[in-house]
């Protein structure tokens, strides 16, 4: 495949601005909600940071795009299992939107073991004028009230408030790793390394276990469940990935405990290229279904691979994401790199695929033309609007000069989480504390 000259222009970054980060700080996800007006983060301290995209003005048009801080709460705390004696990390997982049905916003975040449904809301009125309590707040005393008053509403700066309005806890065993909204707005799926659990929106003591691959000793247990997600458009159709390279496809309308997948998506392993890492680099870290529902796309360590539904033997379509590396598995394997878990996402047209790697390099894939291009997410070539010049990584021999050898690649700088916008090329990329929002260049 051919590098392609990519100019994109960063036009906002750095979620915080520290030169030293902190562990709490370290991004663990990224989401764009569904119109792509509002962008959230979680970190490894709880909190999450919502991002509001400026609305365009005459004065500034070049502003329009820009994402500035819209709330920032603290989605989760720190916890103790005292009946395993474990302690329960504030760290956020996953981050998911509802599709808007009113002036609020409604997200999912969870951690190892609880998910939280968060309403974001403006309140720019308050209330005034009441008859039992003074403008301060305090009550009255009833008998000096000689005539009632109609409360009015007055404006007041406009104040985001983030309010939890349901805890979903105490269903998961092992660590929660994927959440995913159903597409009919009433439901959710909540994964863990063992089971899939069903959730109602509104129903929070009781949850439905419809996959659970767990055995009867412990012992034999050869896979475990790495991702989950729900079909756009099927309500009954999800998807799970596994350790052991396969994904499963599932439909809800054959029984209630989904334990017999419907398809069965893996590729055959080449005997001559087995090694020990074989079965470790062959684990999916990620499953993404296409917009228009009918590709899947998977990561595994070293590949992202787009698969048709319709077809269960191979794959579609195989882009190698940093090959370059499968030289140095051992060594990745002994500073426990090789168990970073990669994401991938899709762009709004299903066209372009796009996934992290080391270096706070990440990868796009153009499906049409099968042109792919290495960008870098980087304070050093990165100034807000300064075009990105495609990096490329020479294996060896005599390295030219706009080249960087693989021996000096970074392995503590990786991107491991982004996300696109759903209808504009526009996306974030999360490199340890720092969030980059790059966009198409703008003339």
């Amino acid at each position: 495949m051919e590098e392609e000259s990519d100019t994109r222009k960063i036009n906002n970054s750095f979620l915080r601005d520290h030169n030293y980060a902190t562990e709490a700080d370290i991004i663990s996800t990224v989401e764009f909600n569904s119109s792509g007006e509002l962008l959230a983060t979680g970190d490894k301290g709880g909190r999450v940071v919502v991002f509001q995209r400026e609305q365009e003005s005459k004065s500034q048009p070049q502003r329009r795009g820009e994402y500035n801080v819209y709330s920032t709460f603290q989605s989760h705390e720190p916890e103790f299992d005292y009946l395993k004696s474990l302690e329960i990390e504030e760290k956020i997982n996953k981050i998911k939107w509802l599709p808007q049905q009113n002036a609020a916003y409604f997200l999912l975040s969870t951690n190892d073991k609880t998910v939280k449904l968060w309403k974001i809301s403006e309140r720019d009125k308050r209330p005034e004028g009441y008859n039992l309590k003074d403008d301060d707040g305090r009550i009255r005393d009833p008998s000096t009230i000689t005539s009632l008053r109609v409360p009015v509403l007055q404006p007041m700066d406009l104040m985001v408030e983030a309010t939890a309005r349901r805890v979903f806890s105490n269903a998961h065993t092992y660590h929660i790793n994927s959440i995913s909204v159903n597409s009919d707005l009433q439901t959710y799926i909540s994964t863990d390394d063992l089971r899939v659990n069903l959730w109602n929106l509104e129903i929070t003591d009781r949850s439905f276990n419809i996959v659970d691959i767990k055995p009867a000793n412990m012992e034999e247990l050869t896979e475990v469940i790495t991702s989950a997600e729900f079909h756009p458009q099927q309500c009954h159709t999800f998807a799970y990935s596994s350790s052991k390279g396969s994904i499963r496809l599932c439909d809800m309308r054959e029984a209630a405990l989904c334990d017999r997948h419907c398809k069965y998506f893996e590729e055959p392993e080449d005997p001559s290229t087995r090694s020990f890492f074989s079965e470790i680099i062959s684990s999916i870290s990620d499953v993404k279904f296409s917009h228009n529902g009918r590709y899947l796309m998977t990561r595994d360590y070293l590949t992202v691979k787009v698969w048709d539904l319709q077809m269960e033997n191979k794959p579609l379509e195989t882009y190698q994401v940093h090959d370059y590396l499968r030289g140095k598995l051992c060594s990745l394997y002994e500073n426990d790199c090789i168990f970073d878990k990669f994401e991938c996402v899709w762009n709004g047209s299903d066209s372009v695929i796009m996934t992290g790697s080391y270096n706070n390099f990440f990868r796009m894939f153009d499906r049409n033309t099968k042109r792919d291009v290495t960008l870098e997410a980087s304070r050093e070539n990165s100034k807000p609007r300064a075009i990105l010049k495609p990096r490329k990584v020479c294996v060896g021999g005599k390295r030219r000069k706009d080249e960087i050898s693989v021996d000096s690649l970074d392995f503590s700088k990786k991107i491991l989480h982004t996300t696109w916008h759903p209808h504009e090329n526009i996306i974030a990329v999360a490199a340890t504390n720092n969030l980059y929002i790059f966009q198409d260049k703008v003339n």
